[in-house]
């Protein structure tokens, strides 16, 4: 029998939401997922009124990036890179350094994972300036990267998300069998990690793409080498989702993000079970420049003084 085309969910009871950590059991489901299927779902995790807090915030914020004659966009414009305010009023733990989380990427990468890429992508309503378009099937992982677990990136929609409203489509199993050899756009162009169109008919063979649905309030943790590709959003509200990007603690990236300083007591080690390369500024300079960071290929995934290929493939 062929592999499921759907993610594995995992449904954390309140007693493990509560103290932050998952039974030895639901644990295990998580890793072998990630390690099967290259993605996870943990349900239920974040409360509603925080997401809601933040979504009616983002959304704002979305439609002030859509209307730049320089939108932030993504492959096309009806998918657009656009940061949360990281700042004390919109700062949640349970969305940013979930103990739960944390406890599953520091199992797949080891103990105390580096925190250094925070930012969303919004999949907006069509219009006439950004009519329904699908990005391209991709690897965010668009350069020589290892060819086991390195980065883990955790997603946050903010509303529920299904085929209809954008949910992104995922090709489960591909982060443990793709390479560089399967990319045709390389980093710094725009559609960088696009997947070859032969090989995924090849993989479509084997294993058919999905759109997940994935309720309100859960996370989903994927491998940052997996194909993906965001899909068009029709109906008549933008799919906010955050993005955060575990490291391994090996892994020598050199990314930073900026937090307001009054949030540098929320973000020791001893708190977050992570390292987050962090750099303090004051609040009135993060909602400021929020809006106007980088996006897409400006943020480099690799690592810095990479070992040699001493590790051929067998």
């Amino acid at each position: 029998m062929s592999p499921q085309s759907t993610p594995l969910s995992i449904a954390p009871s309140p007693a493990e939401i509560k103290n932050g950590v998952l039974t030895q059991k639901n644990l295990e489901i998580a890793i072998r997922a990630l390690s099967r299927d290259g993605l996870v779902v943990v349900e239920d995790l974040v409360p509603h009124e925080i997401i809601e807090k933040l979504n009616h915030k983002m959304i704002q914020d979305a439609y002030e990036l859509q209307s730049r004659k320089d939108s932030p966009f993504n492959y096309h414009k009806g998918n657009i890179q656009q940061d949360p305010p990281l700042v004390k009023d919109f700062f949640f733990p349970e969305v940013f350094t979930n103990p739960i989380v944390t406890q599953i990427t520091s199992t797949a990468l080891g103990p105390r994972p580096h925190l250094r890429f925070i930012s969303g992508n919004t999949a907006l309503p069509p219009s006439h300036s950004a009519p329904p378009a699908s990005q391209p099937t991709h690897n965010d992982a668009d350069f020589d990267h290892p060819r086991i677990p390195f980065a883990l990136v955790i997603n946050v929609p903010l509303i529920s998300m299904e085929a209809h409203n954008g949910s992104t489509e995922v090709w489960l199993g591909t982060h443990a069998v793709t390479t560089l050899a399967d990319q045709e756009g390389a980093h710094g162009e725009r559609a960088s990690g696009k997947i070859k169109k032969d090989l995924l008919e090849e993989r479509r063979a084997l294993r058919a793409p999905c759109q997940p649905v994935v309720k309100k309030g859960s996370v989903i943790v994927r491998d940052l080498r997996l194909w993906h590709g965001g899909m068009p959003n029709l109906s008549e509200v933008p799919r906010v989702m955050l993005a955060m990007i575990h490291f391994a603690p090996w892994y020598r990236n050199q990314m930073t993000v900026e937090f307001a300083e009054d949030l540098r007591d929320q973000l020791t080690p001893e708190k977050t079970g992570l390292y987050v390369a962090a750099e303090y500024v004051k609040s009135e300079e993060v909602e400021k420049n929020y809006l106007n960071r980088p996006y897409g290929n400006a943020y480099d995934f690799n690592q810095v003084d990479k070992v040699l290929d001493i590790f051929p493939e067998i």
